[in-house]
């Protein structure tokens, strides 16, 4: 009985089993994400190897010098290297402070103003730029330098990637060591050890690994770009474009050559006459000297030609505009700022590309102060504070000083000077923009820029000028010029790119 009953419970769970609804299974899957015979060899060097693995010490030393191969032999990556350095940095960061203490603010940005010439902060941040391009990071010693013309003796020493790297018992990066960047238990860098010779150097080779400095992170300025999470290493933002660069180099040589050639060979003998037929017989492949201006008698039966040149073909033009194209892609650069041609450009596409062009630029911008000038301003103000010609900046806290200021880069001119002007009086008349804002447009102190605008009107007035009197003279042709650039419509074109 207490089986039956058994039996007739386990029957009816099976029956109440069967009656519920069953799930539907999904089943999905990403086409990329699937290994074929048609794209096998495509991903065949895929990994899943760390940031800071497939940065490894060795693939780095490989791509600087790639790299630094073609920016130096390859006239476009030269270019394309010095446009990125100039339009970042320009003539140097000017700095501006906003505390409410106006005269110390003055004080403080003339100084750094002095002292920024003094040890040409200007060209070094041009070099840094050039190197975090090419070798993919650029770095800097904060130290003290008694040779440098200002109070204030701290000086700014670049130092390139090669030697900063670990000793030589370490190969491979580690938890707290990524070849020379040593990192404490959070992750942060805390210091980095130095080489104190170049391993490209004429030093001595049997020694140079095991002497090394480490330097506080505090005094080291490390500007690269990360992309990738826990990458502590840069690699050369070329690095993409360095396929590309040899390609056109090989093939721009091997078209020179073709059409070389051709060129080489002044004049052919060739007969339509089948072989031993009625042409005089010659020896093939023979040489013969040719004077100028000469008359001569060909052997019978025989023509006197030239090679048809096929190269460079029609489509060497596009081809070498698709793969410069491609390679100031992976650089954030439109193509006429890349190779440095606005031809085929109507305004409205120069005026677009730039755009988006110097939004990248001010993107650069904003990450080198916030990396470099932020720490050079606060060792500069911590080492000021020790001088007596700065004493009074003992009370103020360099943190504080840092939170009020500000960094101005040179501005970018418009195509079109009477078009922004008025623009930018709208903008003012509308209350939508400020005097700072519109100043620093142009890469200018507005303060500075208003009080020499004050020290103006006052002269102007102590001589009895009014403000028509004291405008510039222009002559009848450069009105006539600027009224043609005033008319200036979507479909001109672009002479210029650096106008655009």
């Amino acid at each position: 009985m207490q089986l039956r009953n058994w039996f007739k419970k386990s029957q009816s769970k099976q029956q109440a089993q069967r009656q519920l609804p069953m799930a539907n299974v999904v089943r999905a899957r990403y086409d990329a994400a699937q290994t074929t015979a048609d794209n096998a060899r495509h991903w065949a060097m895929a990994d899943a190897m760390s940031a800071d693995c497939a940065a490894s010490a060795d693939i780095r030393k490989k791509l600087r010098e790639r790299a630094r191969y073609e920016v130096a032999n390859n006239s476009y990556a030269k270019g394309i290297v010095l446009t990125l350095a100039n339009d970042c940095i320009g003539t140097g960061p000017r700095l501006q402070l906003l505390t409410k203490h106006d005269e110390l603010n003055r004080q403080i940005e003339d100084a750094f103003a002095q002292w920024s010439k003094a040890v040409s902060l200007a060209s070094k941040l041009r070099t840094m730029r050039m190197a975090k391009s090419t070798d993919g990071e650029s770095f800097g010693v904060l130290n003290f330098n008694p040779n440098i013309d200002s109070p204030v003796a701290l000086d700014l020493q670049l130092v390139e990637a090669d030697r900063i790297a670990s000793s030589s018992s370490v190969m491979l990066p580690t938890r707290n060591d990524v070849d020379g960047v040593i990192l404490d238990s959070f992750g942060n860098p805390q210091f980095y050890s130095i080489l104190r010779q170049h391993p490209g150097g004429l030093g001595n080779y049997g020694t140079w690994m095991s002497q090394c400095d480490e330097v506080p992170a505090s005094s080291v300025i490390h500007w690269y770009r990360a992309d990738r999470p826990e990458q502590h290493r840069g690699i050369p933002e070329i690095t993409p474009a360095l396929p590309l660069f040899a390609q056109l180099r090989r093939y721009t040589l091997a078209v020179i050559a073709a059409a070389e050639t051709a060129a080489d060979f002044a004049a052919v003998l060739y007969t339509d006459s089948p072989a031993n037929g009625e042409a005089q017989p010659l020896d093939p492949m023979d040489i013969v000297n040719l004077e100028k201006r000469m008359a001569t008698v060909l052997p019978d039966g025989w023509r006197l030609g030239q090679i048809d040149s096929q190269q460079p073909a029609t489509t060497y033009a596009e081809f070498k505009h698709e793969i410069l194209n491609e390679i100031a892609r992976a650089l954030n650069l439109p193509y006429n700022v890349a190779v440095g041609n606005s031809a085929g450009y109507n305004y409205a596409s120069g005026r677009l590309d730039h755009q988006t062009y110097y939004k990248s630029i001010r993107v650069e911008q904003a990450h080198l102060a916030e990396i470099v000038l932020d720490q050079i301003f606060n060792a500069w103000i911590r080492e000021a504070m020790l001088t007596p010609e700065f004493s009074m900046l003992r009370t103020v806290r360099p943190a504080g000083l840092l939170n009020f200021r500000g960094w101005f880069f040179d501005g970018t001119e418009h195509v079109d000077p009477a078009k922004e002007a008025n623009a930018q009086a709208k903008r003012l008349t509308s209350h939508t923009t400020t005097l700072a804002a519109e100043y620093a447009r142009q890469g200018k102190d507005w303060e500075t820029e208003l009080r020499q605008r004050a020290k103006e009107t006052r002269l102007m007035q102590t001589l009895g000028l009014t403000v028509s009197e004291s405008q510039p003279n222009q002559s009848s042709s450069s009105s006539s010029s600027n009224s043609q650039e005033t008319n200036v419509h979507d479909d001109d074109t672009v002479a210029n790119s650096t106008t655009a």
